[in-house]
Formats: structure tokens, sequence, C-alpha cells
């Protein structure tokens, strides 16, 4: 079927007027040029912690410029290649824009969520916390395959991980992992991975080849920035010396470095072990800590503003997904509704689909 292209450029258009409407350009160009002058100051780097800001906050809004005024460049590019096969009737012109209409609609789609992405810390990057949950190694083996699933999805973006914190489990998998996508808007993007996802599968583990439904649970918060105010009393910090420990429980370190930082107002746990030192752990799980404490305040605020309006609604992230393995193959968001047949390639990254359907309902459901 041929495609029509005057229609699916014409969609790509008012996409983009969208996104300009909500971008606002004109703001967008004069808070770049107030962060040059800002930048451009003799004194600038006498503080280092501002000047810092104030370059990283120039490069957001220069790379947010660049992204919208390329698309639109790029739509044009694809109306002149199209004009040019029609004219000659070139076929190998039009199979070219046809490829080059796929991966700008693609483009343009991810765009336009990620105008979306407006929220206070939607900017930030992100800590990821992957805990197994009911159903013993399956769920161990479950929250392990989830961890190379996002980590997958990062590499193939290009964005660069850290992995904080492991807890092996005995027989396989993990008991709970902590990493980092240090990237902005890595926070925006993925706080709806957030909740407890389901695998049903033929248990690997059991000799009697039985069907076995196994849980983990997905926490996604902000990193936490030194211009957060978020203080913490020592009172209120329990700090636990502890050995590394890799896989089966073999030693990996022979000091006493790793570290488990408990909150004792709210009884949120943070262990640390992959820092080579005892202090940089502390640092680690101390910064997470705040993390933690940050969003929570957050949702607090939010939480006590629904009570009173009268509104108060369970909490939008919990059994999210189910990955079936077995008798069909499908992985359905329970919220969207998305589904993708191909297991696999979901559970080697390949999220982009669910993340954005994720994006859209979120904020639906926040105008609710």
């Amino acid at each position: 079927m041929a495609v029509d292209f005057p229609e699916e450029i014409k969609k790509l258009r008012t996409t983009m007027d969208s996104v300009r409407e909500v971008t606002d350009l004109d703001s967008l160009r004069a808070r770049i040029s107030d962060l040059e002058a800002k930048s451009g100051a003799p004194d600038l780097w006498d503080d280092p912690e501002h000047a810092q800001e104030v370059t990283s906050a120039l490069s957001r809004a220069n790379s947010e410029l660049e992204r919208v005024e390329s698309m639109d460049s790029r739509i044009d590019d694809l109306e002149v290649l199209v004009e040019m096969g029609q004219e000659e009737g070139d076929a190998d012109t039009l199979a070219e824009a046809e490829a080059d209409l796929a991966t700008l609609t693609k483009d343009v789609g991810e765009l336009e969520v990620r105008t979306l992405l407006s929220g206070e810390y939607d900017e930030r990057a992100a800590v990821i916390t992957i805990r197994s949950g009911a159903g013993g190694v399956d769920a161990a083996d479950f929250a392990e395959m989830l961890m190379r699933m996002y980590l997958r999805w990062a590499e193939r973006h290009g964005y660069p991980t850290k992995v904080m914190d492991t807890s092996y489990a005995e027989e396989a998998g993990l008991k709970s992992a902590t990493f980092e996508v240090n990237v902005p808007y890595a926070y925006g993007n993925l706080q709806v991975e957030a909740g407890t996802h389901r695998l049903v599968r033929i248990s690997p583990f059991d000799n009697q080849g039985r069907r076995q439904t196994s849980f983990a649970a997905v926490e996604v918060v902000p990193l936490i920035e030194s211009t957060d105010s978020v203080e913490i009393p020592e009172n209120e910090i329990k700090v636990d010396v502890f050995r590394s420990s890799g896989p089966g429980g073999q030693s990996v370190n022979t000091t006493d470095s790793a570290v488990r930082m408990t909150h004792i107002p709210t009884g949120i746990v943070v262990s640390m072990q992959n820092e080579k030192s005892q202090i940089q752990n502390r640092a680690a799980a101390l910064r997470v800590l705040q993390s933690r404490l940050l969003l929570l305040r957050k949702e607090q605020e939010a939480a006590e503003k629904k009570e009173l309006a009268g509104d108060i609604k369970a909490s939008w992230g919990d059994q999210m997904r189910s990955y079936v393995l077995n008798p069909y193959q499908m992985v359905k968001d329970l919220r969207t509704d998305h589904e993708v047949g191909n297991t696999a390639a979901v559970l080697d990254g390949d999220i982009d689909g669910f993340i954005e359907a994720g994006i859209r309902w979120k904020l639906s459901a926040d105008k609710e």
C-alpha cells in the first residue's frame, strides 16, 4: 500500500506545532541568552557550585532548542526528498523517503513525549531499586532479569549507568539491586516503571516443569542534587557495616566496606557495597536515602492535597505489568493496555513503547 506522504508529513508538522507551543521557543531562547550572559561573567567560577548549575542549565537549554529546530529541519528535508522522488518517478528515492518517514515519525513521537515531562524532578537522573518478591528463587531470578532489561535499555540509548548495590540470592538471581541512570530526564522517563512486575513462565528451577508466577518490585527515585534541602539529623540514622559479597555469598572484599543505612523514623533501608571504601559507600547510601526521602516528602504533600479534595486513590504503580512466557508469550502493561508479543525483545531492553504509553497514561491520570 502506497504511503500518503502529504498526509503523514502534515501529521508530523501538527505534532511539532504542539511541541513548539509547549516548549515556548521564544522563552527558551531568552533563557539561553540570560544563561550565556551569566556563564560569561568573569567571577563565575569563584563559586564552583553555582557555576556548575549555570553551565549545566545552559547545556540543557541549548540541547532542548537544538532538538526542536533539528526536527523541523528533518521534516523539511523529507518533504524535498519526496518531491524529488515523485517528480522523477524514482522508486529508490521514494523508498529512502519511506524509511526516513518511519524514523522521523518515531523520533517526533519521542520528542512529543519528552515535552510532556514537566514535573518538578523530571529532568533528574534516576536511582532504580529492584527487589524480588513472592515466588522464591524464580522471583530472585526475575529481579535479575529486570535489572538486565533496564541496563540494556540504557545501553541502547547510550545512557551511562552505575550499579551501586547488589544483594545476591542464595540459589540464583538477586534479592535486591540499586543502580543509577545518570542522564537528564532519566527520572521523568523511568518513573512510570515503578510498581509491581509479574512473571509467568515454566520455572527453570522446578524439576517437574511446572508453571510459576513470581513478582518483583521496582522503585524509581530522582537523584538528589546539591541544591536540594534534605537534611537528616544524625540521631535519625542507624549505620551498620558488613562485608561485601558476590554471587553465592563469595567474599569479594577483604574489608568490611559495605554499608547499610536505616532511616529510623520511616524505616527506609539503603545498602551500598560496590564502592571501594566504606566512606564512599556511606556517601552513596546517604545520597540515595536523601533521594528517597525527597520523593517521600513530595508524595506525602500530594496525598494531603488529595485528602483535602476528598479523592484518595491507590498508587498508580502497583501491579503494573505482566510478563507471560507460558502458555503464550506476551508482555502487557495493565494500566495502559500496551502489549508486545516479542517478550525476548522486551527483556532485552526494548521498552520505549511501554515508557511512552506510561507517560501519556500518567499525565492523563494526574489531570483527573
